[in-house]
């Protein structure tokens, strides 16, 4: 494998495949640094029955479905439930909107098929989408992943919709230690590039850059010379919102296509400067 990342500390910042992550580094001669961001994820089933509950009694106009691992368990819990097939069909019956196409993937396992769909994996991109839908007085069940969307919901509420939320899973936050750990090699420059695999890692580590008044000096960094690096468009979008423009997003939203595409990166930049 070429070694494209020779030399090159790499900050790892999600907690799901970091091993394998860290192994493709070390294949492409780079340096790894496992510095989770994200804390740990866990099914919230509590609030899954509730929404499940809330949907079936009461069916929304418009189902906005945002991640396809949060409609799997809302899928799988509801078998559970032995209601699976109410919940089909109120989807059947409800208008859809879906961001992402894994949502859309999962929507199709279903023979369910979005009428709103983004353009670009993006939450901006699902409301340019929604724009030409008249949202006032309709009942909107919002499917999230462990976060909320206050951009979103507002949006939403702004068209005059009645928005419901459910969150299948929850996000717990990293050590405080990991997050000033990896903080501080971004500011000071001990890192070359940082690999963000999801939307929480980014927020998890702007909120504690802000709370330590270090938030435009890892912008700072991010421009100056720390590569900032994103999965996919959801979290390059994400990073976006907190002022961090990623330079690196490969095609195939996966992370082993982020490490490759990542050392195609550094190796073009390597040329240009010789």
């Amino acid at each position: 494998m070429a070694q494209h990342l020779a030399g090159i500390r790499v900050a790892l910042t999600g907690p799901r495949k970091s091993k394998e992550m860290a192994l493709l580094v070390e294949k492409m001669g780079g340096i790894p640094l496992v510095r989770p961001a994200q804390g740990t994820v866990f099914l919230d089933d509590r609030n899954i029955r509730n929404g499940l509950v809330s949907l079936i009694s009461d069916p929304p106009d418009w189902a906005v479905l945002t991640t396809g691992m949060g409609l799997d368990a809302i899928f799988e819990m509801a078998e559970d439930m032995d209601i699976a097939g109410q919940l089909l069909d109120v989807l059947s019956e409800a208008s859809i909107a879906a961001r992402g196409y894994k949502t859309v993937n999962s929507l199709r396992k279903r023979k369910l098929a979005p009428l709103v769909r983004d353009d670009d994996g993006s939450t901006d991109g699902l409301i340019r989408e929604f724009a030409l839908h008249d949202l006032a007085g309709k009942k909107v069940m919002l499917q999230l992943h462990g976060e909320t969307a206050p951009k979103l919901v507002n949006w939403l509420e702004e068209q005059g919709a009645e928005v419901r939320q459910v969150l299948p899973y929850r996000h717990v936050p990293p050590e405080e230690a990991e997050l000033e750990q990896l903080l501080n090699e971004i500011v000071q420059h001990e890192v070359d590039a940082v690999a963000f695999t999801s939307g929480p890692q980014v927020r998890f580590l702007a909120a504690y850059a802000a709370s330590q008044g270090k938030l435009e000096q890892m912008q700072q960094a991010f421009r100056d010379g720390v590569i900032p690096a994103s999965v996919g468009k959801v979290t390059a979008n994400a990073m976006r919102e907190e002022g961090i423009e990623a330079r690196v997003v490969p095609e195939e939203e996966k992370m082993g296509a982020l490490i490759v595409e990542l050392g195609r990166y550094i190796a073009a930049a390597h040329a240009d400067q010789s």
